[in-house]
C-alpha cells in the first residue's frame, strides 16, 4: 500500500528551502506550513458553524418564527463560544503548568540526585541500542550540558517534547473569534429579513460552503487532500443538521 504524503505548493517549498539555507529551526517550517493557531481556528469554526446551524435546523424543523432562530442562535454563539474558549484556555494553561512542574522536578533531581539521573540516561540510551564505549560517551556528552540533560529526561522518561505551542490566552481568543464568525453565518439570512423555507435554504447553503472551507483548511495540519478534508467536515455538519431538524420536527408534533 502506498503511503500518502502531503502535497506542498511550490511557493511553500521555496520558503522551506530558504529556511534551511538560513539555518532556521523546524518550528519556523511548521509556522509557515500550518500557522501557530490553525488548530484552534479550525476547532472553533467547526463547532461554531455546526452547533449554530443545528439550532437553526431544529427551529426550522419545529416551524418556529425567525425571531426564535435569532434568539437561540445568538445565545448559542455567545454561551457556547465562551465555553469553548474558556475550556481551551484552561486546557492549554494546565498543559503549560504541567510542563513547568515536571521540568522543575527533573532539574531538582539532576541537581540533588545526579548519579541516579545519570543512570537513567544510561538506561534510556542502552534501550536505544547504545553499548560499551559509545553508550558511555553518549551519557557523558548529554550530562555535561544541564539543559540538554533535562530535555532528554523530559523526552525519554516523561515523553514531553518541546516547550508547548502557542499561548493559552491567544489560543482561547483564536477559538472564540473563529466560533463567533463561523457561527454567525447561518443567521445571516434571518438577519437579512428572510423567513420560512427561503431563510432555511440560504442558511443551509451558507453553512455548507463554510463547513467545506473550514474543513479544507485542516489539510494545513493533517496533510490530507483538501477536498477530502472539506467533504469529511461537510458530512459531519449535514448529519448534525438532519438530526436536529428531525428532533425539532417530531417534538413540535408532541406539543
Amino acid at each position: 500500500m502506498l503511503k500518502h504524503t502531503p502535497t506542498i505548493p511550490q511557493y511553500k517549498i521555496e520558503e522551506i528551502r530558504q529556511i534551511h539555507h538560513q539555518g532556521k529551526s523546524q518550528e519556523d517550517f511548521h509556522q509557515i506550513v500550518a500557522g501557530a493557531y490553525i488548530g484552534d481556528v479550525v476547532y472553533g469554526a467547526n463547532d461554531g458553524i455546526i452547533t449554530t446551524f443545528a439550532v437553526v435546523a431544529g427551529v426550522a424543523g419545529a416551524a418556529l418564527s425567525p425571531t426564535i432562530v435569532l434568539i437561540l442562535g445568538v445565545a448559542n454563539i455567545l454561551a457556547d463560544g465562551f465555553s469553548m474558549a474558556a475550556g481551551n484556555f484552561l486546557a492549554r494553561k494546565s498543559e503549560h503548568e504541567y510542563r513547568r512542574t515536571e521540568r522543575g522536578r527533573e532539574e531538582w533531581e539532576i541537581d540533588h540526585l545526579p548519579e541516579e539521573e545519570r543512570q537513567e540516561i544510561r538506561e534510556l540510551y542502552a534501550a536505544k541500542g547504545f553499548v560499551g564505549a559509545d553508550l558511555e560517551r553518549a551519557v557523558s556528552i548529554i550530562t555535561s550540558n544541564r539543559k540538554v540533560w533535562v530535555d532528554e529526561m523530559m523526552a525519554g522518561e516523561l515523553k514531553i517534547v518541546g516547550e508547548g505551542e502557542g499561548h493559552p490566552l491567544k489560543n482561547a481568543l483564536a477559538t472564540l473569534i473563529a466560533f463567533v464568525l463561523a457561527g454567525a453565518v447561518p443567521l445571516v439570512p434571518y438577519v437579512a429579513g428572510f423567513s420560512g423555507l427561503a431563510a432555511f435554504g440560504w442558511a443551509a447553503v451558507a453553512a455548507a460552503v463554510v463547513l467545506f472551507a473550514v474543513g479544507s483548511l485542516r489539510t494545513l495540519v493533517t496533510g490530507k487532500r483538501w477536498w477530502l478534508a472539506g467533504l469529511e467536515m461537510l458530512v459531519v455538519g449535514v448529519v448534525a443538521a438532519v438530526v436536529a431538524y428531525l428532533v425539532g420536527y417530531f417534538l413540535s408534533k408532541l406539543v
